[in-house]
């Protein structure tokens, strides 16, 4: 007997067909984005004729892309012309500082979207199917492109983290800070600017630093930018950190691999000292906040071994680690929280 629709409720297929046609939203973000199509609606509101003439397109193509981008909430149409949404406008306007079109090439990756072709064996075997690639090689060449096309969306994280260690840091001539798996740098980067004095050590591989130390030149704080190149896991930190950070890093391994590596960095801090964690933290439900939540199956398509991890498995990663009094910080608004713990004032 089939069960009945709850009261009130008709079954829909659109739940269905929305996600099974979710690529053409996604590719109809990155048309506009390959057109340049945004930053000629910022110029003014605008019709599809002239926004056709600024892209080098044609008005039936610029008319029905823009009716999408509008139904999808990146832009809006009154009387025929279309102008951005304030968050358009931010985010996806090459002339803006916060510009996010450049990470389009991380995130659309040809890696990411094959080892999702494979999701199904992937999930049978519970790691990467045999013939997936993943992308912690060293060295590979796709977090090359993370550096170069996701610095814009660390402002925010990154402005949280500051006020995270200002209290502490304020307290010292010249802090020092380790930045693991740095990428871009503007973390660590981000202290330097705020602390006259800090000096920042970015670990990663050193076709990544390269980005790192272009970014460090161009923030004006090259001089006290260092580099540490290779694996997180071999290479020697050295000591005396006053803080270290850990930014979207952790979700890539799993719970053995990560104490292993959090008690190499507690060797490296000075008593006292802070590691600050940043990371996508589901609930404990595992399935609110949506963002964090949805994480977990990004690191099962795209890792052996990772996964979008709770407060509370975080906390304990930090203690069996030999830190201390382990803290959640929420970042608001945003989809990442911080984890902060401390090394013990005696140890």
């Amino acid at each position: 007997m089939q069960n009945s629709p709850a009261s009130g409720h008709q079954p829909s297929p659109a739940l269905f067909f929305e996600t099974v046609q979710g690529y053409q939203r996604t590719y109809a973000l990155k048309a506009a984005v390959d057109l340049d199509l945004f930053t000629a609606i910022a110029k003014g509101s605008q019709t599809a004729s002239a926004i056709a003439k600024a892209c080098q397109a044609t008005e039936r193509g610029v008319r029905i892309l823009c009716d999408c981008l509008t139904v999808l909430g990146f832009i809006r149409k009154t009387d025929g012309r279309y102008s951005l949404t304030p968050d358009t406008a931010v985010f996806l306007d090459s002339r803006s500082p916060a510009y996010t079109g450049k990470s389009l090439g991380f995130l659309l990756h040809a890696d990411h979207w094959q080892n999702f072709e494979r999701l199904a064996q992937t999930v049978r075997t519970g790691s990467l199917a045999e013939q997936a690639r993943s992308t912690l090689s060293v060295e590979d060449p796709i977090w090359v492109d993370f550096a170069r096309g996701m610095s814009p969306l660390t402002t925010q994280s990154a402005q949280s983290i500051v006020e995270q260690l200002r209290p502490p840091l304020a307290k010292l001539d010249s802090p020092k800070i380790l930045d693991i798996a740095a990428g871009h740098g503007m973390f660590g980067i981000a202290i330097a600017r705020q602390f006259p004095g800090a000096q920042i050590y970015g670990q990663d591989w050193g076709s990544v630093l390269k980005v790192a130390q272009e970014n460090a030149q161009a923030l004006g704080v090259a001089d006290r930018y260092h580099q540490i190149a290779g694996s997180a896991f071999e290479v020697d930190f050295g000591h005396g950190y006053d803080a270290v950070l850990l930014t979207n890093f952790l979700h890539h391994f799993d719970p053995p691999a990560n104490e292993t590596l959090l008690k190499k960095v507690l060797a490296a801090l000075n008593p006292g000292g802070q590691v600050v964690v940043l990371e996508f933290v589901p609930n404990d439900d595992r399935i609110s906040p949506p963002q964090a939540a949805l994480f977990s199956l990004v690191m099962l398509g795209n890792t052996g071994k990772g996964d979008a991890y709770t407060f509370a498995e975080l906390a304990r990663m930090c203690i069996n680690a030999g830190l201390r009094n382990p803290q959640l910080v929420a970042i608001e608004p945003g989809f990442q929280s911080l984890v902060v713990a401390e090394k013990a004032v005696g140890n």
